[in-house]
């Protein structure tokens, strides 16, 4: 198996490299690129981001039409991770308004998050944190019950949109999209490289993922 992992210019790739080799059942070869041909071969293809979502929007750029052949035409499983999920909303509001894939509706913007007795909650929101979400929702949840936990560090977050696309959520301030998908896609907010075991459970599961395939 094939696995491209995009380069946007950030990202914890070396991470996601590792725990893309760990989760495998078998052998896999992991290529992190920003040639959009990577992605003509490729079974799966991974998309991690960090920091601000305009500049890695900005290293998208040469990538996006092979990622939509492959994505939105070809049907191969996609992984957004962290800005790499944010990525596919119709837009993000840091340092202004930036156009997204828009694969998914609704937009990226940055949290308010409270306490029940209104004091602000600090941003961003890093650390441990659990994942809610119903048993069985979702092939890359499988083996994991509401309530582990996964490694976020964000201080946007996703909103609007369609409820059906919010597989999981967590709760800081209130409740906050974790897990998106639709499809053959799929994206966490959290950082699922750092995630420990949960991570490499979501990661091995995804490998193993058989979403429908494909023209669309």
């Amino acid at each position: 198996m094939k696995i491209a992992v995009i380069d946007p210019g950030s990202g914890n790739l070396a991470s996601v490299r590792r725990a893309l080799e760990r989760a495998a059942d078998g052998p896999v070869t992991v290529e992190i690129t920003r040639e959009p041909e990577s992605l003509f071969t490729a079974d799966r293809i991974v998309l991690p981001g960090q920091g601000a979502f305009a500049a890695c929007r900005a290293g998208l750029e040469g990538m996006v039409a092979a990622l939509y052949e492959q994505v939105q035409v070809r049907r191969k499983p996609f992984l957004g991770i962290c800005v790499g999920l944010q990525l596919l909303a119709e837009r993000g509001l840091e340092h202004g308004a930036t156009p997204g894939l828009a694969w998914l509706p609704g937009e990226v913007a940055e949290m308010d998050p409270r306490a029940p007795d209104g004091t602000p909650l600090p941003l961003p929101q890093m650390g441990w944190n659990t994942l809610d979400f119903t048993p069985g929702s979702h092939p890359v949840l499988e083996g994991l019950l509401p309530g582990d936990h996964a490694y976020f560090v964000h201080s946007y977050a996703w909103r609007g949109g369609e409820p059906a696309d919010v597989i999981a959520t967590t709760g800081y301030g209130g409740p906050v999209p974790a897990i998106l998908g639709r499809d053959n896609i799929i994206g966490t907010q959290f950082h699922v490289e750092k995630s420990a075991a949960v991570g490499l459970r979501i990661l091995g599961n995804f490998l193993r993922w058989q979403p429908m395939r494909g023209a669309a």
